[in-house]
């Protein structure tokens, strides 16, 4: 059920969904265009110019959507499949690894890792970390919950979902799902929290994209003019990725997600290593960078983006490559003892 939904209904064509609510002479590209002109202002501004001015609003039009579908379930006496072991994906895809590139945003993130800086600017004590991200990711997990509950329940079973994904878009079967349950009021503002998603997705990549291109150019961002010399490169590169089959598209971006997230969790094992009072702490990120090791190399080399290898090649491989890592680590934790 999750493998299905989870993540990919409600992420890939913002503009799709706003033009489905606005008069049709307006349509797609001008809301491509509008998005595309917001990410601009919120790349090169401060974060607390619009960003920060706009995220509050933003989240409470998600807990409001969420709270909406829930409700929706619930008044119009839909009916939610169990939730079994069996694998319930009509293509019948299995569960490792794809499950777990699926959920990536709200299991582990790296994209939400490289976000991290630009928080920082936000809060007032490092302390308050904890329940930014712990708290966005949970609240992003039942968001995602809710979503596949309702997607299911909506149109039956997993394949008419699967059915009407593929006849009517993520775009339709959003619009669908939300005017059905909430009518026509309660729908638009459905829709509006599922914009929200990838808009603030967007608009923080960008923001963070530019900053890391800024520190491997040493392009001082002060300077208005270096920033838009990395900013409309990058908006420009955004611009095409548009034309692209968003599903594929996500794919790679959810396999990038989960990639990103394990190479940050063995930079923090090393670092832990290094500075860390008990370096059996370590093993709090040792074993999740572990695991996403297997989960990372595993999909890209079965993936059909990826190399399509068998699943009896991928598995062991993926499996092999994650007990290297794990025995680097192992081996670096020894010398550290050592030396200590």
């Amino acid at each position: 059920m999750l493998l299905l939904l989870t993540g990919t209904v409600f992420v890939n064509s913002p503009a799709a969904l706003i033009a489905r609510l606005t008069p049709k002479a307006l349509g797609e590209n001008f809301w491509i265009i509008v998005i595309l002109l917001y990410y601009v202002l919120a790349t090169l501004l401060p974060i607390d110019k619009i960003i920060g001015k706009l995220y509050p609003v933003f989240g409470v039009v998600l807990i409001t959507m969420a709270v909406g579908i829930y409700v929706g379930i619930i008044k119009g006496g839909y009916h939610i499949p169990e939730i079994v072991l069996a694998d319930l994906h009509p293509d019948s895809l299995p569960v490792w690894p794809y499950m777990f590139v699926t959920v990536a945003c709200g299991a582990i993130s790296g994209f939400h890792a490289t976000q991290s800086p630009m928080i920082s600017k936000c809060i007032s004590s490092e302390l308050e970390g904890r329940k930014v991200f712990y708290g966005a990711m949970l609240a992003e997990s039942v968001i995602a919950l809710i979503w596949a509950a309702g997607g299911v329940s909506f149109y039956g079973t997993t394949k008419g979902l699967n059915d009407a994904l593929s006849s009517l878009g993520q775009s339709g079967v959003v619009y669908d799902i939300s005017t059905g349950m909430l009518g026509g009021i309660g729908g638009i503002l459905a829709i509006v929290g599922v914009i929200a998603c990838p808009i603030t997705s967007g608009d923080t990549a960008f923001r963070s994209a530019r900053l890391i291109l800024a520190e491997m150019t040493g392009l001082d961002q002060k300077n208005i003019k270096n920033r838009l010399i990395i900013t409309i490169p990058l908006l420009a590169i955004g611009a095409l990725l548009t034309q692209l089959d968003f599903n594929v598209l996500w794919r790679y971006f959810s396999w990038s997600n989960q990639t990103l997230a394990m190479i940050s969790l063995w930079i923090a094992t090393a670092y832990l290593l290094i500075y860390a009072e008990n370096r059996y702490y370590t093993l709090i990120t040792a074993l999740p960078a572990t695991f996403m090791s297997a989960v990372s190399m595993t999909y890209i080399l079965m993936a059909k983006e990826g190399f399509s290898i068998e699943s009896k090649v991928a598995y062991p491989s993926g499996v092999f490559f994650s007990l290297v890592c794990f025995g680097i680590y192992v081996y670096a934790f020894i010398k550290r003892n050592k030396k200590a």
